[in-house]
């Protein structure tokens, strides 16, 4: 920094303030500092800087799976908020969901110098331990029942759930069906509980849940069930790839959509309008879910909330679409 202040005739301050970024040097004096940075070869040494201040500007992501499509929207959301607070993000997905895993990645992370910790933590654990990490880092946990000792970020499944039921029942349909997600998923698991407790409030017994694994060849498989079944008039599928593989299925047999079968997902993809017929489905937003993640969390890096933890629930919203209509009987 001293060979940079000498070559660019300025003081070793000055260079401090350019290399950490700061606004208040005269635009022609900045010019001149990265210049002679540059001739010199010299690079702000941000490991030591981390080290003095006691700050990394690094968030660590723990999560799952990244093929699913929430879990990559709120990644990207993550990464997106994130570098807007100057942060950069460091992922480390984890192959089983076991407490076991957890805490293993989140020793990577402590070791490898973050200022706190997301956990993208979908599924139940394996190995039904308490979910308790070492302290140290602030963490916050996406999609998830942790307890208290975490805040807790996640869309509010339950009443997407409820949305969806209550849309088909209000067009007529005496009953409604539904193909759910892994038994292993949180969400999934909100999703028919909320389901069940609709249909029953209604007066009406809940058919047996259809678990699937979120993907078009589990919506598919249980499409062709419920679609040579006559009594079958409405399908709340447990997310929008599930809904298409049920469509298509319906389609192979014969079954007009929505005239003989209404169908209703949940995400709303960005293709859920180009489905044929356009997808009626539960709008989850992702982006929100990730920026809150990221707020709350740099809240607790920088000291600024008391220490508590709260739960945060992001709203769901009915899209209406062409997929549904009343029951032709």
């Amino acid at each position: 920094m001293g060979d940079v202040a000498k070559h660019a005739g300025v003081s070793s301050q000055t260079v401090s303030r350019v290399s950490n970024g700061h606004a208040n040097v005269d635009p022609a004096t900045r010019q001149r500092v990265i210049d002679s940075m540059q001739a010199l070869g010299y690079r702000p040494n941000s490991a030591a800087r981390a080290l003095r201040l006691g700050r990394f500007r690094t968030i660590g992501v723990i999560m799952f799976t990244l093929r699913t499509f929430g879990n990559m929207r709120t990644l990207d959301a993550i990464a997106t908020e994130a570098a807007g607070a100057d942060y950069s993000v460091t992922l480390i997905p984890v192959r089983a969901a076991t407490m076991d895993q957890v805490s293993g990645a989140y020793s990577r992370l402590s070791e490898a110098a973050v200022d706190g910790v997301i956990i993208i933590f979908e599924a139940h654990l394996l190995d039904e331990a308490e979910f308790t990490l070492p302290p140290g880092l602030p963490v916050v946990v996406i999609d998830s029942n942790a307890g208290h000792q975490y805040t807790v970020v996640d869309t509010d499944q339950a009443d997407g759930a409820r949305q969806a039921t209550e849309h088909l029942l209000g067009l007529g349909h005496r009953q409604v069906w539904h193909i759910a997600g892994p038994q292993t998923s949180f969400s999934a698991g909100h999703r028919v509980e909320s389901w069940q407790r609709t249909l029953r409030e209604a007066g009406i017994e809940p058919p047996p849940v259809l678990h699937g694994d979120w993907s078009t060849e589990s919506g598919h498989r249980h499409g062709l069930t419920l679609g040579r079944d006559p009594e079958v008039t409405a399908i709340f599928a447990g997310n929008d790839q599930m809904a298409l593989g049920a469509m298509r299925a319906l389609h192979e047999l014969g079954r007009e959509v929505p005239g003989d079968i209404s169908i209703v997902g949940f995400d709303d993809l960005e293709e859920a309008h180009s489905f044929w017929p356009p997808l009626t489905t539960i709008r989850q937003d992702f982006g929100e879910v990730g920026r809150q993640a990221i707020q709350h969390l740099l809240r607790k890096v920088g000291g600024e909330d008391d220490g508590g933890n709260e739960r945060v629930t992001v709203p769901t919203r009915l899209i209406v679409r062409e997929s549904t209509a009343p029951p032709k009987h």
